[in-house]
């Protein structure tokens, strides 16, 4: 019998989904003319997400050293909190771009949920949104949503 039920049906739901990913990522091409195609990330990302959801499940079965305390509402409203503030800057790449939209969403978790100095998210925020610039525009030429400043 399972010791930790949540896991166990967490694990499984996540194993589904893990499986779903990799029957859609099967249905078009692996590999192309010059390197991965469209198939090559999507395979992975459902393989790791059953591999996963495997762990997941197995340790699901084993004893407790100890038992852990419940997340707390207040952690649960963190991680709610983060991750609409990763949906809202989804939603704003293609208006504002980019670079400003994650520059906002880097501030945001940072001074919002970490409590640190706004003069240190910022500068994260930028420092990161300069370098994913430099390391996908520029280095590997794939182009990220650009807003009406043109970045």
């Amino acid at each position: 019998m399972a010791r930790d039920k949540n896991n166990l049906i967490a694990g499984a739901c996540l194993a589904v989904f893990g499986a779903y990913v990799i029957t859609g990522a099967s249905r078009v091409s692996y590999t192309s003319e010059v390197g991965p195609g469209p198939g090559f990330f999507p395979l992975w990302v459902g393989i790791g997400m059953v591999i996963f959801a495997a762990a997941l499940m197995i340790f699901s079965f084993l004893p407790a050293k100890k038992q852990l305390a419940a997340a707390s509402w207040r952690s649960a409203l963190r991680a709610l909190i983060g991750w609409l503030a990763v949906m809202v800057a989804v939603f704003l790449f293609g208006r504002i771009g980019f670079s400003l939209s994650f520059i906002l969403l880097t501030a945001f978790l940072i001074c919002a949920l970490d409590r640190r100095p706004i003069w240190l998210a910022v500068t994260v925020g930028v420092v990161l949104a300069v370098s994913f610039h430099l390391l996908f525009v520029l280095a590997l030429d794939v182009s990220l949503p650009a807003g009406p400043w043109g970045f």
